[in-house]
């Protein structure tokens, strides 16, 4: 078995901004709401994943300036969406613009996602199969798009399950507010 495979797996299914988003939203919206968000992250990491294979990722390592200003861009965006989630209730949901992320949004949130970003080229650099810059690109972009469904239905899902823990508000809050933090720690972690 390509050691690549474990590799993905394990920086994908390790939190970060996608599984504590997802697990959120599974606790916040269900499953079958979060659906579209799964299918946009997955998408969104193999195109990560494929553009990191034919090269920019080398180029983003060469270009410090370039890589500081994602890593503005990344935290900025993490932070907003940390805050976000702090001020939210539980039974916000039919408000106007409280609902899931879509497929389009979860597969943008990807450009800015630090760690896709980094397990993509940690992915690339350790464990390259010689092949050309496209068949690397594919082969990264079909281990990464692959494993992280399994990956995102799965937090998705157990989000959903913790809402069957969260039945006072209370617990939403406490919920809430460690998903807040973490997702704000994981902007912390953008320059490390």
């Amino acid at each position: 078995m390509d050691p690549l495979y474990a590799f993905v797996f394990a920086g994908l299914f390790s939190p970060g901004p996608n599984v504590i988003l997802l697990t959120a939203s599974g606790a916040r919206f269900g499953f079958r709401a979060t659906l579209p968000h799964v299918v946009g992250v997955a998408l969104g990491v193999g195109v990560i994943a494929a553009v990191v294979g034919l090269g920019v990722g080398a180029l983003l390592l060469a270009q410090p300036g370039l890589s500081f200003a994602l890593k503005m861009i990344a935290a900025g965006w993490i932070l907003w969406m940390a805050w976000r989630l702090t001020h939210t209730r539980q039974l916000s949901v039919g408000k106007a613009g409280d609902k899931p992320f879509t497929a389009w949004q979860a597969v943008l949130f990807q450009w800015v996602n630090p760690k896709v970003w980094a397990v993509a080229m940690a992915a690339a650099a350790g464990y390259g199969a010689g092949l050309g810059p496209m068949g690397e690109a594919q082969r990264l972009a079909l281990a990464f798009s692959g494993l992280n469904l399994f990956v995102c239905l799965f937090w998705s899902f157990a989000g959903s399950l913790l809402a069957l823990l969260l039945t006072t508000p209370r617990a939403w809050t406490v919920f809430r507010l460690c998903m807040s933090a973490a997702l704000a720690g994981s902007a912390i972690m953008v320059f490390l």
